[in-house]
């Protein structure tokens, strides 16, 4: 009786040691991929504002060229001050399509005018524009891709966040 009494305790106290480093291990990882979700959506921010940043010196410089598109003009200003107000993920993801919209838009009106492509200030923004658009899509993949990874870790936090 007193042996087995010794093996219940040791089973038990073994089996909530094996329960306390799996809940240990688990959190630790979960907070550590919790983390990398985090620090890539600054990322992912950062390649955001360096576009929201560029379409000021984009828009002046169209706006010399094509006094008559205002429409195209104030719909890229609605979008940057939507994204300016947006106070959370989901409205950030808003704003910036919209944003995209409108600048495709004026993509589509300067593709439209000759001697504005041929501007080689325009070039320039164009070029570090396209660069700043591919540096989006990848930091937008790194982040979809870690918020895979925690959401098959811990499903209830980030399931409807991926960009």
């Amino acid at each position: 009786m007193k042996n087995l009494l010794i093996f219940l305790i040791v089973i038990i106290v073994g089996s909530g040691i094996l329960t306390a480093l799996f809940v240990g291990t688990n959190y630790n990882s979960l907070v550590s991929l919790s983390e990398q979700v985090d620090q890539q959506y600054g990322v992912l921010e950062s390649k955001l504002q360096r576009r929201y940043d560029l379409i000021p010196n984009l828009v002046n410089t169209v706006k010399g060229y094509l006094k008559h598109e205002e429409k195209v003009f104030s719909n890229i200003a609605n979008a940057r001050a939507a994204l300016t107000k947006a106070g959370n993920v989901q409205e950030k993801i808003a704003a910036d399509n919209q944003l995209e919209s409108a600048l495709s838009r004026l993509l589509v009106v300067v593709e439209n005018y000759p001697e504005l492509k041929s501007d080689k200030q325009m070039i320039a923004l164009m070029d570090e524009l396209a660069g700043t658009e591919n540096r989006i899509s990848v930091e937008r993949d790194n982040y979809n891709k870690v918020v895979m990874k925690y959401s098959k870790k811990f499903p209830f936090k980030y399931d409807s966040f991926s960009i």
